[in-house]
């Protein structure tokens, strides 16, 4: 067995046992919140448009379930629900990045400075951007005409499709309990249904990651995106925000990028970029807004992995 495949072999069991232990973890510490905070208790609380609601959607955003699909329902629900147009951006911003799962996998992976670095940006830009959506008037570009459907989410493909009446997602979704029933009943097998339900991704980004970590020449990767390189940082947000990658795919092969040169600002960009937006959800969330607030969405994302980029390219 040469070299290369052993490093290559040796990478993809460390960081799947590590990374499946951590989901499972953290799937059951989130599960166990949201059977305290009901979707209805969201959408009452972020239904005031005063300054700390901007900061409860964004603390609400990191619990609620966390693939795309699952945070568009919740998006109606709270639009129908008259919640604040500014809090109710920054819980759409929020959602799919500052989740605890995506937090924790980070730290482990990449250490405590970027991730700080990464959390602060995308908290900082959400909260700005909703702020600023709201002074600037654009809760007028959300379409407001009545829909008898919302979002049903196709399991773990992690696509959607409209469907009758409830939402329903392979994440955590809160439900309410059966009278008698244990509150936290079920909850083992919410978190492994969750875990089988991103596993196949999960393992396709640690195996690509583990073939570049083993065989990527390390020089090609420095040359072209290493950490003098200050515009490949624009590049990875470009590329990563319409090319949806799962967050648990994307930073095990963040992690391979990043030992074999890759700049750090490169790799925080790409993992906003492409954690934060996706095609599919660009799709659902036309069904709600104007070209005008999707445009809008597109560039908030986009200067949130240009900003924790380059932060970290100066910082770091």
């Amino acid at each position: 067995m040469s070299p290369q495949l052993q490093d290559a072999l040796g990478m993809f069991v460390f960081l799947a046992v590590e990374l499946s232990a951590l989901f499972i973890g953290i799937s059951l510490l989130v599960g166990a919140l949201q059977r305290h905070i009901p979707p209805s208790t969201v959408e009452a609380l972020l239904s005031s448009s005063r300054r700390r609601g901007y900061f409860l959607a964004a603390g609400l955003g990191a619990i609620t379930p966390f693939c795309s699909c699952s945070t568009i329902p919740m998006l109606k629900g709270l639009i129908k629900a008259r919640a604040g147009f500014g809090p109710m951006m920054v819980f759409l911003f929020a959602s799919p990045l500052l989740n605890p799962i995506i937090v924790v996998l980070l730290v482990a992976t990449f250490g405590l400075t970027l991730t700080t670095i990464y959390v602060g940006a995308a908290l900082v830009v959400s909260l700005g951007s909703g702020w600023l959506l709201q002074a600037l008037g654009f809760e007028r570009y959300i379409l407001r005409e009545a829909k008898g459907e919302i979002v049903e989410c196709g399991g773990s493909a992690n696509t959607c499709n409209t469907g009758p009446v409830v939402s329903r997602c392979d994440s955590n979704q809160t439900t309410d309990s059966a009278p008698g029933k244990n509150k936290y009943g079920g909850l083992w097998q919410d978190a492994w249904s969750d875990f089988k339900g991103v596993l196949p991704y999960m393992l396709t980004g640690i195996a690509i990651g583990s073939v570049i970590y083993g065989f990527m020449p390390t020089d090609l990767l420095e040359q072209y995106a290493g950490p003098s390189n200050s515009f490949a940082i624009p590049v990875a947000a470009f590329i990563g925000v319409p090319l949806y990658i799962r967050a648990e795919a994307v930073i095990p092969l963040a992690a391979a990028l990043m030992a074999k040169g890759v700049g750090a600002g490169t790799v925080l960009a790409l993992i906003i970029g492409s954690a934060g937006a996706s095609l599919t959800e660009l799709i659902l969330l036309r069904s709600l807004f104007t070209l005008k607030l999707l445009a809008a969405f597109v560039a908030v994302i986009f200067a949130m992995a240009m900003i924790a980029g380059y932060a970290t390219f100066l910082f770091f």
